[in-house]
């Protein structure tokens, strides 16, 4: 019998454009940080945008610290199709309701399938940077009546907004500019009502410090 061709490990894993774009944009802040040169970089970019394996991308990073070098992993993961381990856990809670008052659900808390968030005349802010999530995909249901709700997430998630302002505003503000996050990611779709209001949804990069964890 023949032998079976072996299959290719992770680092000969094909990658995709988002996956350049992303150790990019991670050279180009090593360079404003001092930590490589201008001639550095154009270098360094050079075989990135030449790349085609998670190999050829490994050495570009390897001097660089290791949040820099953790850009590549989510291509190894994506190449792989394995699951984000952020996906799992007991769901944390269900609503978040500021009435002439504040709430705010951050740190290591885990996303429910569903969350409610209600602010009347108060201000609620949900921060998903450092959270988990109970299953792949949740959704955020937000009502801010002459109220504001902030909902930060991490760019490294999907996220889909569909809400309607009345008289009050509903948006995505993107603070990331990186490219959209891979389909194994967690998926969160933000949906609701802002009547003489604001919900505004801002996607940032994701925290590199210690989360808080939340009481």
């Amino acid at each position: 019998m023949s032998e079976e061709p072996a299959l290719p490990g992770p680092e000969q894993m094909r990658i995709s454009d988002a996956d350049r774009e992303q150790v990019a944009q991670v050279l180009h802040a090593a360079m404003s940080e001092g930590r490589i040169t201008i001639n550095e970089l154009e270098e360094r970019l050079t075989t990135v945008y030449a790349a085609k394996t998670v190999g050829d991308l490994k050495p570009v990073t390897a001097d660089l610290p290791q949040h820099a070098r953790s850009a590549i992993e989510p291509a190894t993961s994506r190449a792989l199709g394995l699951p984000d381990d952020r996906i799992g856990g007991h769901p944390g809670s269900g609503a978040s309701i500021a009435v002439l008052s504040g709430a705010s659900r951050k740190g290591s808390w885990v996303v429910p399938p569903q969350h409610n968030s209600f602010a009347f005349w108060g201000g609620a802010e949900l921060d998903l940077r450092h959270a988990r999530f109970a299953e792949k995909h949740s959704t955020i249901t937000a009502v801010a009546i002459m109220g504001g709700i902030d909902i930060i997430v991490p760019d490294d998630i999907n996220v889909d907004v569909t809400g309607i302002g009345f008289m009050g505003a509903f948006e995505l503000e993107d603070r990331a500019g990186t490219p959209a996050a891979p389909p194994t990611a967690p998926t969160v779709k933000i949906t609701g009502l802002a009547f003489w209001g604001g919900v505004v949804v801002k996607r940032k990069p994701r925290k590199k410090d210690v989360p808080e964890i939340e009481g």
